[in-house]
């Protein structure tokens, strides 16, 4: 991944010749750099190139250039200035970079840093969740954890979540029950929530996860009639790509399951960040 590790890492400089690829190269020969230059963005008259620079080992604050790589000439970039930008966050770099398909962005933004991110160095990252209540809360703690730029990939989020007004419209018995209240389920039958312990009457199906099933079991001494999972972990889409999930089965910090991360139920903003740099380590 040829990503700056900081905007300290990356000068910009004006330059008097057209950004060409074999002009770079004549432009470099017998250069020098500073000693945390890492990456040049080279501007002339309105367009851009980027160039990755090695230079020679030494402990001089500037060093011969001893190799460049141009990653991208004026047709590869797009400049985007952005004061509220934070070029610092991977995340929020990837986001705007998705707009630009195979460009390299270079962004100017907050407090007048500049940085750059390639379009396809953003990384997808499923989050599965139920809902209600709105938003999916699972998807509120990641974009927490990005916002903060706590983690340390370049993030884009593809939210996913399952209805559980659509389980309950699968239900056969007259009474359906939650593990507990959520604004914004609706039911035409008869709801009960199991943290109410209410008194049962009739048939009744759980919509639930296993922690909420065996609790049933302990209070009223025998399972309910029917059971419908509710557990993100054992519904989330299979397949390639990472995600993220919640699952009552991890009681704190977070578990790595292959391309799955696992966080609480209750999960914090942090355990969320960890459980994403984790993932993407």
């Amino acid at each position: 991944m040829m990503l700056p590790d900081h905007c300290k890492d990356v000068s910009v400089r004006d330059v008097d010749f057209h950004l060409t690829k074999d002009s770079i190269l004549e432009a470099a020969k017998g250069k020098k750099a500073y000693t945390r230059t890492e990456f040049l963005i080279l501007r002339h008259r309105g367009e851009a190139a980027i160039v990755h620079v090695e230079k020679e080992e030494g402990v001089e604050l500037f060093r011969p250039i001893k190799e460049i790589e141009i990653l991208a000439l004026p047709e590869d970039t797009v400049f985007v200035k952005d004061d509220a930008m934070d070029v610092l966050n991977r995340s929020e770099m990837a986001r705007l970079a998705r707009q630009h398909p195979g460009k390299y962005v270079i962004v100017q933004g907050l407090f007048n840093h500049v940085s750059f991110i390639g379009s396809d160095e953003a990384e997808d990252l499923v989050v599965f969740d139920v809902v209600p209540p709105h938003p999916a809360k699972l998807s509120v703690l990641v974009d927490k954890a990005l916002s903060a730029g706590l983690v340390h990939r370049p993030v884009v989020t593809i939210i996913r979540t399952i209805d559980l007004n659509d389980l309950e419209t699968e239900v056969a018995t007259p009474t359906v029950m939650f593990p507990c209240r959520a604004s914004g389920i609706t039911s035409d039958r008869k709801v009960l929530y199991l943290d109410e312990t209410p008194k049962l009457e009739g048939e009744v199906t759980l919509i639930g996860c296993d922690l909420s099933r065996r609790i049933f079991q302990h209070i009223y001494r025998k399972g309910p009639a029917a059971f419908r999972t509710m557990c993100p972990r054992e519904m989330a889409p299979k397949g390639k790509g990472k995600r993220i999930v919640k699952c009552c089965r991890v009681r704190e910090g977070f578990e790595i399951d292959g391309d799955m991360a696992i966080v609480p139920w209750g999960a914090t903003v942090q355990e969320v960040a960890a459980a994403i740099n984790a993932l993407f380590a």
